[in-house]
């Protein structure tokens, strides 16, 4: 049988609703015996002992009030078990939805969006068979069946020893059939993965697809993974299915050789009715708990499959942090010989040195490739050095908290995201106590007032998901006012007035010449006409610090820079 240690272990703080489901349970059946017992008690005296109404009514009415008794421990189990899986589910979403934010977005630039999404959601929920029926029903279908035989062999010993050589063979033929449940099921998600992932590709590149005219072909592709989802799914349930077959078929056939053993011996008078009765009607209720983790077994396999992805996206190890809390306004960074690679033996960076400090502007050059972007970051703490180190007022990056070390930092990339929702909640994100006139100040440094005010429900306005309702340029100033907003001493800048029409460029380099004063700001410059107002260029070529130094030094001496000067030049020109 299936059982997961990790997802176990995750009941600690929980196990009263396990105890309780199990209880449950186990009050249910104790009331399903008495309840058989006080029925044969009532028909040994009605048809064999001869008395009236009268006379058996207390028999009646003790298994009447035992049935309710019986429903009460099923529903109650039930209402436990229900319970369990909810606190486990919602604690493992919350762990994941951590660990994601720990990863950081380079972790997630490596995943498909679609299979994320389908783990922390469908995957979570397939856990829900596993810890409301297959959990508790496991200790059942051992307790349940020790409790009756325990019952039945001092009545009758035969009947007890039938019982105790085929009740094993219900969870033997549930393994024996389930062996392949576990690849069956990992199978089956793996391809409902896919098609997550296919569907999300597709409605995002819907545009893209619509505008190449090769929608029909990524329709036979979705139709391809929906036909294997469909084959994985059809398998799964065929081995239900056999599963279910062969449990009811040992089970009738166990309580068939006890109703031919016990009604042999009463035919001829080695036995009496009412322990008879008694035997035959508790022989179901013995193979009842296995009969239904045996049902229970296919979906503990699926349940245990999409656990598989959940703890190895668990088990990834994210950058880890130290809990110093960094100073309130940095001074000095400082990219002590730092190297990085995302593969072994492909290096990104290699021992790249060089100093921000407060106030200074320090501009990132360089091909498409060079690392400036990885860099970045680095210094946000996404990821950690391979060699080398990240020094905050001399101390280690690593040994800082992140989330403290974050809120001092502000990033403004080249395509800022935005989320569906209002332009407030957007804003908000930079500080969420922010008043309406905090919003208003930051729109205003932005140059994104003249927008709020010509909107009729304003900082309500909902912009869609990717700001579909707004320019690129608004939503390049969004993001400056998100900047604007957190008031954090450390600016990364990743050419936000890059892909903006002349106009739309000015107006938020403007915004950026008010933004960058007293702050230590590094800039990932994509055109070079943007680092003439920095203080230090750092040329970066194949990973490496080719040259550093202001503008005019470099224009003056520097070869790198000058032979990048003049392709961009050529490239204006052309």
């Amino acid at each position: 049988m299936c059982v997961e240690p990790r997802l176990t272990a995750l009941l600690q703080g929980r196990r009263r609703w396990l105890v309780a489901s199990v209880g449950g349970g186990l009050l249910a059946a104790a009331a399903g015996v008495g309840q058989a017992w006080l029925l044969v008690r009532a028909i040994d005296g009605a048809f064999l002992r001869g008395l009236d109404l009268a006379g058996i009514t207390p028999w009646l009415v003790g298994a009447a009030g035992l049935a309710v008794v019986r429903a009460a421990g099923t529903w109650g189990g039930q209402a436990a078990a229900t319970r369990l899986a909810g606190a486990v589910q919602a604690a493992l979403r919350e762990a994941l939805s951590v660990h994601l934010g720990r990863l950081g977005p380079n972790h997630a630039a490596d995943e498909r969006a679609g299979e994320l999404v389908t783990t922390l959601t469908e995957g979570v929920d397939r856990l829900e068979a596993y810890l409301r029926q297959y959990l508790p029903q496991l200790f059942l279908a051992v307790l349940v069946p020790l409790g009756l035989l325990v019952a039945v062999f001092p009545l009758d010993p035969l009947s007890g020893l039938v019982l105790l050589l085929t009740a094993p063979l219900i969870p033997l033929f549930a393994a024996l059939i389930g062996r392949g449940a576990g690849q069956v099921a990992a199978r089956q998600w793996q391809t409902l993965g896919r098609l997550s992932a296919h569907f999300l590709d597709l409605l995002r590149g819907l545009a893209t697809l619509k505008e190449l005219g090769r929608g029909q072909d990524q329709a036979t592709a979705i139709a391809r993974v929906s036909d294997a989802h469909r084959q994985a799914t059809l398998q799964v349930l065929r081995l239900a299915l056999l599963s279910a077959l062969a449990l009811e078929l040992v089970a009738t056939m166990g309580t068939a050789v006890v109703a031919v053993e016990v009604g042999l011996r009463l035919l001829y008078g080695r036995m009496e009715f009412a322990p008879a009765l008694f035997v035959l009607l508790l022989a179901p209720e013995l193979y009842l708990p296995l009969r239904q983790l045996g049902a229970h077994f296919h979906a503990g396999t699926e349940g245990l499959a999409a656990a598989d992805r959940i703890f190895a996206l668990l088990e990834t190890r994210a950058v880890s942090g130290g809990n110093r809390e960094p100073a309130t306004a940095p001074e000095r960074i400082v990219f002590d010989r730092v190297s990085f690679a995302y593969r072994p033996g492909r290096p990104v960076l290699q021992e790249v040195c060089l100093e921000l400090r407060r106030g200074q502007t320090v501009a990132l050059v360089g091909p498409s490739g060079s690392g400036k972007t990885t860099l970045a970051g680095l210094l946000l703490g996404f990821s950690a050095p391979t060699a080398g180190r990240v020094l905050i007022d001399g101390r280690p990056l690593t040994e800082l908290d992140p989330r403290a070390w974050r809120r001092r930092v502000a990033w403004v990339p080249t395509r800022p995201h935005l989320f569906g929702g209002t332009l407030a909640a957007n804003l908000r994100l930079a500080r969420p106590e922010a008043t309406t006139a905090d919003l208003d100040e930051a729109a205003r440094q932005a140059g994104l007032q003249a927008l709020i005010e010509s909107l009729p429900e304003g900082w309500e306005t909902l912009i869609g998901e990717e700001g579909v309702c707004l320019s690129a340029g608004e939503g390049q100033r969004l993001a400056l006012a998100r900047a604007f907003l957190k008031e954090a001493p450390v600016l990364i800048l990743d050419e936000p007035s890059a892909h903006l029409d002349p106009q739309t460029e000015e107006e938020v380099r403007a915004a950026l010449v008010r933004l960058r004063p007293g702050r230590a700001v590094l800039l990932i410059a994509h055109r070079l006409t943007t680092v003439q107002e920095a203080d230090l260029v750092v040329v970066l070529a194949d990973g490496r610090v080719q040259e550093q130094g202001s503008p005019a030094a470099l224009l003056a001496q520097g070869r790198w820079y000058r032979a990048m000067l003049a392709a961009y030049h050529r490239e204006e020109a052309a």
